[in-house]
């Protein structure tokens, strides 16, 4: 079992980091960088195995065009170097860490540079000129490479074409549908296609890693069943994750503009209870995405490490 971290914007509110719309966690990264290592170190503490730079809000949506094309480069720097000095803090504190062959690694969030939730917006013209800044910035810091809250394979395919030819893992993740009525319906991303396409395309892609996040826990456990068997079905070997939200039903056009408000019913065990659900349906990546903080990881870790193996390193 991988252990992921929980999601960085409330642990920056909950430690005083400055917080708004519509920088969102990136004003922490501008402001205040030494709060967003801290954050990381905390997961890492917590058991996080793999911790995600604090990536996702560095695009013009949240900074906006003109800060992205001058700040952009230099502020993914800072963000990899975040998490980058975090993970190694971490794992010199704790070497039985690397010995047992569990280090802290850094992945490299490269988010949907267009807007959560919003496949609607995906501009394939535009889109490698976004994420190259990312890529750029972060690669001297990461580990593997992490896709996520990808609503549609054409934005999976568009990570791919960001790192082709970087040479370490990439994982993919996608957000899916989690309306009301959803869990009547073959399970699928926020784009209509089904989570068995998205498992084909991962499948033919060679990807290190299929993950779901940022949905709610109940849509998660389909997911991983109908993954599983597609990869059962093409003899394909591929480790499956997933980290889900915390928030309240919203309207995922509005997923941009305000923060959702969160669950009270997820706390320290019953999040864990949904993580074993996943595990048994066949899903080796565990953690959590937004408003699942640095406590839940902790009992996460705690419940979860000592059931099972760690796939490779290189996974």
């Amino acid at each position: 079992m991988i252990i992921l971290d929980g999601g960085m914007s409330r642990e920056l509110q909950r430690i005083g980091a400055p917080f708004r719309q519509p920088e969102w966690s990136a004003l922490a990264l501008i402001e205040t960088p030494a709060l967003v290592e801290q954050v990381h170190r905390e997961f890492a503490a917590a058991g996080a195995e793999v911790i995600t730079t604090n990536s996702y809000a560095l695009v013009p949506f949240h900074i906006g065009e003109e800060r992205f094309r001058t700040e952009g480069p230099a502020l993914a720097r800072r963000a990899g170097e975040a998490a980058r000095h975090a993970a190694d803090a971490v794992n010199a504190a704790e070497p039985d860490r690397a010995e047992a062959g569990r280090p802290v690694r850094v992945a490299g969030s490269l988010p949907p540079v267009f807007g959560s939730y919003r496949p609607d917006l995906f501009d394939a013209g535009r889109v490698q000129d976004y994420l190259s800044v990312l890529v750029t910035g972060l690669r001297p810091a990461v580990d593997l490479w992490l896709g996520e809250t990808l609503s549609s394979i054409a934005e999976a395919r568009a990570v791919l074409e960001a790192v082709a030819g970087d040479g370490r893992p990439v994982w993919i993740s996608f957000t899916l549908d989690d309306a009301p009525g959803a869990l009547d319906r073959a399970p699928a991303l926020r784009s209509g296609e089904t989570v068995a396409e998205a498992a084909a395309f991962a499948g033919e892609a060679g990807i290190a890693g299929l993950l779901f996040n940022c949905s709610a826990p109940e849509v998660m456990e389909p997911a991983v069943r109908v993954a599983a068997e597609i990869f059962a079905g093409s003899a394909v070997q591929m480790p499956i994750g997933v980290y889900a939200n915390a928030f309240e039903a919203h309207d995922d056009e509005k997923a941009n503009e305000t923060l959702a408000e969160i669950r009270h019913d997820l706390d320290d065990g019953r999040y864990g209870d949904w993580a074993a659900r996943w595990a048994s349906a066949g899903a080796s990546i565990l953690g959590g995405c937004c408003g699942i903080g640095v406590h839940h990881i902790h009992a996460l870790s705690q419940r979860l490490v000592s059931e099972a193996v760690s796939p490779p390193v290189s996974a």
